[in-house]
């Protein structure tokens, strides 16, 4: 499949500074194919353990994930319609591999576009080597920008 096939393009993105890389690199590969770009953050579920500490720790937190949720799609939204590019938006929860994948499949995605440094600390532990994952497991093609 060459680049001129590509009609929907996922950018998974959790947010960080070091992945807008790659959310530029999918509105300017939408924008050259005219392809319709497809912006997902996952929010972790919150059964990893943390929700011992507590339910309303537990949904303070998940909150918390979800408002940075919006505010990374909201980034993905601007990028790409600053550059004409048709966009779709969405905060998911669940495993974020599972996540991307099944969206993927479930929308008919030619290409996943996704950043290999997120997140540090505890969010990197929520998120782990997603794009190695979604790499590992994908039927579609995948792009990985450092």
């Amino acid at each position: 499949m060459g680049a001129e096939s590509y009609k929907r393009i996922l950018i998974a993105t959790d947010g960080s500074e070091n992945v807008k890389n790659a959310v530029d690199w999918a509105v300017e590969l939408a924008r050259a194919t005219r392809a319709q770009l497809f912006g997902v953050y996952v929010v972790p579920g919150v059964s990893i353990g943390i929700a011992s500490r507590g339910a309303s720790w537990a949904e303070s937190f998940k909150e918390h994930l979800q408002e940075e949720g919006a505010k990374a799609v909201e980034y993905v939204e601007d990028s790409a319609k600053k550059v004409g590019v048709d966009v779709e938006a969405a905060v998911l929860e669940g495993n974020p591999t599972d996540v991307i994948l099944e969206y993927a499949d479930n929308n008919g995605i030619d290409l996943i576009v996704m950043g290999t440094l997120g997140k540090t600390g505890i969010k990197r532990f929520l998120l782990g080597s997603v794009a190695e994952n979604v790499v590992r497991h994908s039927a579609k093609q995948v792009l990985v920008v450092p």
